[in-house]
């Protein structure tokens, strides 16, 4: 029961995330400073709502890039990690199909990415903004005192990189939150999807072995 609670808290959240911060990328149309400004915000938003919604619950990974990383530092059981991920993927379903429900523009616009700048590009974009999200998001959860702040310097790091993201590649670093709005909008956007499934996992795992070694140097230093 205690995992089904988790699985649940997951869906919920990428549930939301998908609906309400690409719904606001939708409707802004991330364009001129006020739409990429109201995108970026409505992302590390949600971020940090669901955070102190659920994350007493299962963590408030929302992301499986972020689930990975926690399975490689020790931090949950591989059963829990599949069970994350299916939970994770499926509220991103069923938040882009909410959305697309409730747009005028119906499933033509549920802000899935794009790989503008070339393939390749794009790619390696998406490992470095992950890398560094998801490491932001190790570094915030290291510690219990850091618990009342955790959510809002992770929903901060989210915005971040959406500030930067958002005019190469719309901004993933999130193979869940990217994956709802592709398969629904379909044609050139789910071609592309690989992109995003595959460069937020490598810089998730990235992210993992660079805290990783990072912190077992600080912990020899420290003897």
């Amino acid at each position: 029961m205690k995992s089904l609670k988790k699985y649940i808290a997951e869906f919920i959240g990428t549930f939301v995330l998908v609906l309400v911060a690409c719904g606001v990328a939708v409707v802004s149309k991330c364009e001129g400073n006020d739409g990429v400004l109201l995108t970026a915000l409505a992302f590390g938003g949600v971020i940090v709502a669901m955070a102190y919604s659920i994350g007493n619950i299962s963590g408030c990974h929302i992301n499986p890039a972020v689930s990975v990383a926690v399975l490689i530092n020790g931090g949950m059981s591989f059963k829990d990690f599949i069970g994350y991920i299916v939970a994770q993927f499926a509220g991103a379903t069923a938040g882009a199909a909410v959305l697309g429900a409730l747009l005028p523009t119906g499933f033509t616009a549920l802000g899935a990415n794009n790989v503008n700048p070339g393939i390749w590009q794009s790619l390696v974009i998406e490992i470095v903004l992950t890398c560094i999200f998801v490491l932001a998001v190790l570094g915030a959860t290291s510690k219990i005192e850091n618990g009342k702040v955790a959510g809002l310097v992770i929903g901060g790091s989210l915005a971040l990189v959406h500030f930067l993201g958002i005019f190469l590649t719309g901004t993933s670093v999130n193979p869940a939150r990217s994956f709802g709005p592709a398969l629904l909008q379909g044609g050139e956007a789910l071609a592309c999807y690989w992109v995003f499934l595959v460069g937020p996992m490598v810089g998730g795992v990235l992210a993992a072995l660079l805290w990783k070694f990072l912190n077992c140097n600080c912990k020899k230093e420290a003897k």
